[in-house]
């Protein structure tokens, strides 16, 4: 009797091939998004950003949300993220200390104010925040304060250093409710779990849920300063025209509608 092969070799071969071809085109397509880690504090204000980018010039931008430790962290560990913007000065440094981003391309992107919010409803009335203030008083023996971990999360480390500044830290430390990011933090006085929080301006300007008691005197912490850089391939040059985008005028006018001060201009220059 003729012997015949079994087609199911040349069958599996063809669905294999298939799935390498199918994904090549998948990997291919990805590389021509723009992957961008932004602080979490920048959520509304960078995915406004990017859509309107998006719709001027067809682009994908793809955005991964995150405390800027958390980021840095990843990108040091191989995430492809083309861009990073970090919420303080200190995560964007560590990458720089690995040589982890393109050279020349890092410039100071936003500035932010540091405040107190509380609920909404809250009995709770403005307070100028000065070396005589109590924050403790403000809440009840067994409250807490909700703050971004001042152990790496930046909107924890700028409260760190103002609450220091003004001789509260060693009261208020005990009585902090730690969280991983700013807008967590944030969410804990929306729900009212919290009675005040420590976060951004912009973070209180985009809840319909909290309010501003006080803000921190712009003396008692460094400047809050949001820098950005390029962290992938310096010769993608759809990341560099959106960096580029990000420190002109017409990406700051989106910025500033959302709270934060732009400090860079449309003659930003990139290698």
């Amino acid at each position: 009797m003729p012997h015949f092969r079994s087609p199911l070799p040349s069958a599996v071969a063809f669905f294999v091939i298939a799935i390498i071809f199918v994904g090549s085109i998948s990997t291919a397509a990805r590389a021509r998004d723009i992957t961008v880690f932004a602080a979490a504090s920048l959520t509304n204000a960078i995915e406004t950003a990017t859509a309107t980018y998006e719709k001027e010039t067809g682009d994908t931008i793809r955005l991964s949300l995150a405390s800027s430790s958390t980021l840095a962290r990843q990108i040091a560990a191989g995430a492809p993220a083309d861009i990073f913007i970090s919420a303080n000065e200190k995560w964007m440094t560590w990458l720089n200390d690995q040589g982890l981003l393109v050279p020349g391309s890092r410039h100071d992107l936003l500035t932010n104010r540091l405040v107190i919010v509380a609920p909404k409803d809250s009995n709770l009335t403005p307070i100028k925040i000065s070396n005589t203030s109590d924050l403790t008083a403000l809440i009840e023996p067994s409250d807490r304060i909700a703050v971004g971990d001042p152990d790496h999360v930046p909107a924890g480390i700028y409260a760190k250093q103002a609450l220091t500044s003004l001789g509260q830290w060693e009261t208020v430390a005990p009585r902090l409710a730690r969280t991983d990011n700013v807008r967590a933090a944030l969410a804990l006085v929306e729900r009212g779990e919290a009675p005040i929080g420590i976060v951004y301006q912009t973070d209180a300007g985009i809840s319909d849920n909290v309010k501003i008691i006080g803000t921190f005197p712009e003396n008692s912490h460094p400047v809050i300063t949001y820098p950005a850089a390029l962290t992938g391939d310096p010769s993608e040059t759809k990341a560099m025209k959106f960096l580029l985008w990000l420190l002109g005028d017409d990406a700051g006018r989106i910025f500033a509608d959302y709270g934060f001060e732009p400090v860079a201009t449309t003659q930003a220059n990139l290698p």
